[in-house]
């Protein structure tokens, strides 16, 4: 099938951060983000709309994404009336959802725009054992020959993974508005210019989420063949990527092209321990991050061109 007709894009990445996301604390103890498992084990995670806001804070500051599109003239904080797709990156990429006030005998309704990007949330790959930070303002206080006042944190080392999926016939068109190809194109490589270097600032630190490996590639059918079979192996002296689900999954069928001809995984070196072998069964398919990044931008401009 040619390239053209792949308008499925998705990427599944693993980057190692650390507490990443917090959630309501009870007291004095501010509480990360956690799911239980069946098996007993908690993990952390950062939700996607964690994501979502880095993703638009360093649009802004990369490429000039207009944030200055929302209001409250309806009550609720949402994107404002007047502006639409052609304003926005950000409302082309993740949708809206714009309400409608009630008037005398009528109910009111909303305008949706369904995302063209999806994110899932980043889960941890190491389960968290309840590791604390006990925190005070001592050197403030002292100034004031006052006490300091004690905190506690949750805290979290840990490689994590996410995965986003880009629907490349949604980008750019809603309703009547349809941006040019040139302009499509434009928005999705700056997005994945974007994930390339994403970071987060949290609590005066500023985690890295660059990813340190990552499978994906364009598809004739948008879905997340990846996402929930990204897992480590904890070795002993250090961590390996699962290479078997990978492998189970690139030889799934759609159609007539399995999944492992349109596929190709980034890694940067030194960091797990089954390089090595990642290298050997994946052969030409496994590149460095940068060249991962410039043969999905190259797949983007071509189908759009």
């Amino acid at each position: 099938m040619s390239n053209t007709s792949k308008n499925g894009l998705t990427i599944s990445m693993i980057f190692n951060a650390q507490s990443l996301n917090y959630g309501e604390g009870i007291g004095n103890i501010s509480e990360l983000k956690k799911l239980s498992r069946g098996d007993g084990k908690v993990y952390t995670f950062a939700s996607r709309q964690a994501l979502r806001y880095d993703i638009a804070r360093l649009g802004n500051k990369m490429f000039g994404w207009n944030l200055e599109v929302v209001d409250k003239s309806k009550g609720t904080v949402q994107f404002a009336d007047k502006y639409t797709i052609e304003d926005s990156v950000e409302m082309d990429l993740f949708g809206y959802m714009k309400t409608s006030k009630k008037a005398d005998g009528e109910t009111g309704g909303s305008n949706i725009r369904s995302a063209a990007v999806r994110l899932s949330n980043a889960i941890s790959l190491e389960d968290y054992k309840s590791d604390m930070d006990f925190l005070n303002n001592k050197g403030l206080a002292d100034r004031i020959n006052e006490f300091p006042n004690l905190a506690n944190v949750e805290q979290h080392l840990s490689f994590y993974t996410y995965t986003v999926t880009i629907d490349l016939d949604k980008v750019g068109v809603d309703g009547n508005i349809e941006l040019s190809n040139e302009e499509k194109s434009k928005r999705v490589i700056e997005l994945l210019e974007i994930l390339k270097v994403l970071n987060r600032e949290i609590r005066g630190r500023e985690e890295n989420l660059s990813p340190l490996f990552i499978i994906g590639g364009l598809y004739n059918l948008n879905t997340p063949y990846f996402l929930g079979r990204i897992k480590l192996e904890n070795l002993n002296d250090g961590f390996a990527v699962n290479t078997n689900t990978l492998k189970d999954t690139m030889k799934l069928k759609v159609g007539n092209d399995y999944i492992e001809d349109d596929t190709n995984i980034g890694i940067v070196k030194d960091i797990f321990k089954n390089e090595n072998e990642i290298e050997e069964l994946f052969s030409d398919k496994v590149l460095n991050i940068q060249d991962f990044f410039e043969k999905l931008e190259n797949g983007v401009k071509e189908y759009y061109k």
